[in-house]
């Protein structure tokens, strides 16, 4: 599963809703709600100023975007960061597996 896929499973992956020369996404109401929410917390949390969000979050003001769609950005990064640590942990549970079989 790429991690596109798997934002569009978790629902963070942005709908398009561009009108014209207007280029906007709009948030997905699809997806696993109970993984959504979870990264809505770990996104408010970070924009607390916890964690490496809060200067994502203020680029990201900076380059013109709303509150939301600044939260909306945030949380598909956590995404991806959360997809790239479940692919690292299957990779590494692969190999142990792989080295216990082993004769």
């Amino acid at each position: 599963m790429a991690r596109d896929r798997f934002a569009s499973w978790n629902g963070t992956a942005p709908l398009d809703a561009s009108s014209g020369d207007q280029k906007r996404h709009r948030l997905s109401r699809a997806g696993n709600r109970k993984v959504n929410r979870v990264l809505h917390i770990m996104a408010v949390i970070q924009h607390g100023g916890y964690g490496g969000g809060r200067a994502y979050i203020t680029q990201r003001k900076a380059a013109g975007k709303t509150h939301k769609e600044t939260l909306r950005a945030l949380k598909r990064r956590l995404s991806n960061t959360v997809y790239a640590r479940m692919v690292a942990d299957a990779r590494r549970s692969a190999g142990q597996v792989r080295e216990e079989t082993a004769p």
